[in-house]
């Protein structure tokens, strides 16, 4: 068996269980692979979102965070251990991810994403995702999706609670006709959180993530999807026109 013949057959093993599903087969197998995202923010959201993502044959993808791993982030940022405590978490995700797939190509960006390196950074991607906390950042993002015409799918996580949606998608609107007044005395990106529901989140928004990169329809666009942990409450809410 020569290499690339070798190199197919892996590729088929690995994904065997993902292109049984007929909404994917190796042709959206193949496109994923094909496909660039970006993650801003490397923590509690987008540990799962990174994770699956790379896990289900997303091969490109950037991550852009400046911050670095501490004690307290081990609770719910799941792609970090206590040997990485001090070290950049983007490029420590980047480290975990190429350990997960080696034929993934991860770029670290480790630096803050902000209005003077949005575009640049953000260039070339198919699809701009949150794993940030603090609403300065998505305002940013949302206009960085807007001026590049890319998808942006949001999430956030406080207490027991987590929501997402998908903005700039097949004509959605953007997170700003949503939320459109910021108050930075608002933005409190300091605050108790399970774990687990960052999580379940992250999830969610991993799944909706492939759905956008195959093309196929999307349950957010123009919806925002909201869980309770705590109650197991979810709900799935129209966003006015």
């Amino acid at each position: 068996m020569d290499v690339n013949t070798s190199l197919q057959a892996s590729f088929s093993e690995r994904y065997r269980r993902q292109t049984m599903l007929p909404e994917i087969g190796e042709a959206g197998q193949r496109r994923l692979s094909s496909k660039k995202v970006l993650v801003v923010g490397a923590g509690g959201l987008a540990s799962p979102i990174l994770y699956y993502l790379v896990a289900c044959g997303v091969r490109q993808i950037g991550i852009v965070d400046f911050d670095t791993v501490s004690l307290s982030n081990l609770q719910r940022q799941i792609l970090y251990r206590e040997e990485d405590l001090g070290r950049p978490k983007a490029i420590v995700a980047a480290e975990r991810l190429r350990k997960l797939d080696f034929a993934c190509s991860p770029v670290a960006y480790n630096e803050p994403f902000s209005a003077e390196n949005a575009m640049r950074i953000a260039a070339g991607y198919d699809l701009l995702i949150d794993g940030c906390d603090n609403l300065a950042t998505r305002y940013l993002m949302d206009e960085t999706a807007a001026a590049l015409s890319i998808p942006y799918l949001y999430g956030a996580v406080s207490e027991f609670t987590g929501q997402t949606s998908l903005f700039h998608h097949n004509g959605s609107g953007g997170y700003r006709d949503l939320f459109a007044d910021y108050d930075p005395a608002s933005d409190r990106s300091v605050v108790g959180v399970l774990g687990a529901t960052a999580g379940v989140i992250g999830s969610f928004m991993a799944a909706e993530a492939v759905k956008v990169l195959l093309g196929l329809p999307s349950t957010l666009s123009g919806k925002i999807l909201r869980v309770n942990t705590l109650t197991l409450d979810i709900d799935l809410f129209d966003i006015a026109p």
